[in-house]
């Protein structure tokens, strides 16, 4: 017995019945939306604000030449571009930039934070490393106490609401009286905030680095130590003169 195969149902074409991807929708906003380009706002945003760190600092540091290299300082913030531009006009233009810094900071480190945990929606079995929990809490808790201490320093050495001295004071005197040895806990305050900065700042100098990719393996310790000093350098820099007032060092 012979089969016989009808030529139409064995030469048919075969349809592919798998159901076809749709492309993937891309996430509106562009490039700052996705996670690379918030750790770039991350790193450009700080790099604005070590900047200013810098210069504070410097600027702080004028006290140990006298009130009125101090007080000489300050007033050169003010008069900034003067007559061409109003006084103390590009001082707030610059204060303006700063704040919007260290909004798009936040907001860029509050998104990939939020984003990171709808990504990782259950937690990992194995306990993370100490040193990651570490860093972990650092930024974290050591952001809100930064813009704690942020608010304070400028009620305080700024706007002179807390301050003996008061707003009408010359810039020297709020300093040297608001870190009188009398207000010891002021300086206290002022050491833990300032350390925490630090922490902060070695650790977000470092992320910004390897963001940037930077971080290759010739300059790995290098860029670290890098960091680890410039750190060090902020927070000594600006605990010398209110530690100094407090001691009697400067009066």
């Amino acid at each position: 017995m012979t089969a016989t195969i009808e030529r139409g149902a064995a030469t048919a074409p075969v349809t592919d019945s798998t159901p076809k991807k749709s492309p993937a929708r891309k996430r509106p906003g562009g490039f700052l939306t996705s996670s690379n380009g918030k750790k770039v706002v991350m790193a450009v945003t700080g790099a604005v604000m070590v900047l200013f760190l810098v210069l504070h600092m410097l600027g702080n540091l004028k006290i140990f030449f006298g009130r009125e290299s101090f007080n000489e300082y300050a007033h050169a913030l003010r008069t900034l571009l003067e007559p061409i531009a109003p006084y103390r006009s590009v001082l707030t233009i610059l204060e303006i930039g700063l704040v919007a810094a260290v909004v798009l900071h936040m907001w860029a480190a509050i998104s990939l934070s939020r984003r990171a945990g709808k990504a990782r929606p259950v937690k990992y079995v194995a306990k993370k490393s100490q040193a990651s929990g570490y860093t972990t809490h650092i930024m974290r808790w050591g952001g809100v106490t930064i813009a704690l201490f942020v608010i304070w320093h400028l009620l305080d050495l700024t706007f002179g609401v807390v301050n003996p001295e008061g707003f009408n004071s010359a810039p020297a005197d709020r300093m040297v009286e608001g870190f009188d040895p009398s207000r010891w806990w002021v300086t206290l305050i002022y050491v833990v905030a300032v350390v925490m900065v630090g922490l902060h700042l070695r650790h977000g100098v470092w992320s910004a680095i390897q963001t940037l990719g930077w971080a290759n393996r010739n300059r790995y310790r290098v860029l670290r130590v890098t960091a680890g000093l410039l750190s060090a350098v902020l927070v000594i820099g600006f605990l010398a003169p209110p530690l100094a007032i407090t001691f009697g060092v400067v009066k």
